[in-house]
């Protein structure tokens, strides 16, 4: 998140702590912080895709090994 982006969404948590934050400035800030998911929603999608270098062995599996 840029220092702008920053600045203006603690303004409006100022704002919105104090009561006078408009409907105008709330959509604005939704719409700043819905974006900046989209970006995350991608980044993490392509991170659910990956494939684990090992695989993870069942919790089954080992409790079986150690005789519970």
């Amino acid at each position: 998140m840029s220092p702008e982006v920053s600045s203006k969404l603690a303004t409006w948590r100022q704002k919105a702590l104090d009561n006078t934050l408009t409907q105008e400035e709330m959509r604005e800030a939704i719409k700043l912080m819905r974006g900046d998911r989209v970006g995350a929603s991608i980044a993490s999608a392509k991170s659910r895709t990956a494939k684990a270098k090992a695989e993870i062995p069942s919790a089954d599996d080992l409790l079986s090994e150690l005789g519970l």
